[in-house]
């Protein structure tokens, strides 16, 4: 365990040494292949001026020299595409060990958890809770239980008296006749009091009034 602790420092810290020597050197190759791009310019340019000079061989020299650059800029190019290969695969390589340690920490802490959590433990605690809930159900029924003269009372007697009363309330608004708003009263003048004549009334409320006599016996 204690390898592991202190190991796993010493290998992150020797990823990111290896990162920077890889940048260093990649740095190194940039600079020495734009030394390299100069000069293959630079030959050029004495060619041209040995051509104009009428100097064949020597311009031939020149671009012979060019050519020599140019490969040692490809070759620069390829050590360079190598460098950055390696690179990528070391920052996945890390990114891998990194990933793989925080999984195998994870488990690490999960396994500790669980062997803390004894199943024993788990199963009495929730035997202890249902007694506990049963218990309190026990009481609460104890104390919602009717106590003294209210406990002799007979439920269904006491429906049945509901019933009765239901019964006579619906009865007595069956009996009870049907009364319409009275109209509003019309002023009529003085006048006109005297030879105004008495409405007669209908068969329908001669009816209603003596039904309504008859009850009120």
């Amino acid at each position: 365990m204690f390898n592991r602790l202190f190991g796993k420092p010493k290998q992150e810290t020797n990823a990111l040494a290896t990162l920077d020597k890889l940048n260093e050197t990649l740095e190194m190759l940039e600079k020495k292949e734009k030394v390299l791009v100069k000069k293959a310019a630079g030959e050029v340019e004495k060619a041209k001026e040995f051509t104009r000079a009428k100097n064949k061989r020597a311009a031939i020299q020149c671009l012979k020299r060019k050519r020599l650059y140019e490969q040692q800029i490809e070759q620069l190019g390829n050590f360079q595409l190598r460098i950055h290969d390696q690179m990528i695969l070391l920052e996945g390589a890390k990114a891998t060990t990194e990933t793989v340690d925080a999984l195998r920490t994870g488990a690490s802490a999960m396994k500790a958890m669980q062997k803390a959590t004894n199943i024993d433990d788990v199963d009495k605690t929730m035997d202890e809770i249902n007694e506990q809930t049963e218990n309190m159900k026990q009481i609460q029924e104890a104390l919602s239980a009717p106590i003294g003269a209210a406990a002799d009372f007979d439920e269904d007697e006491l429906e049945a008296e509901l019933e009765e009363l239901e019964g006579a309330e619906l009865e007595e608004q069956l009996l009870q006749p049907a009364t319409t708003a009275p109209a509003a009263p019309v002023q009529v003048p003085v006048g006109q009091q005297r030879n105004r004549p008495v409405p007669k009334r209908t068969a329908e409320e001669d009816e209603l009034a003596a039904l309504q006599a008859e009850m009120a016996l």
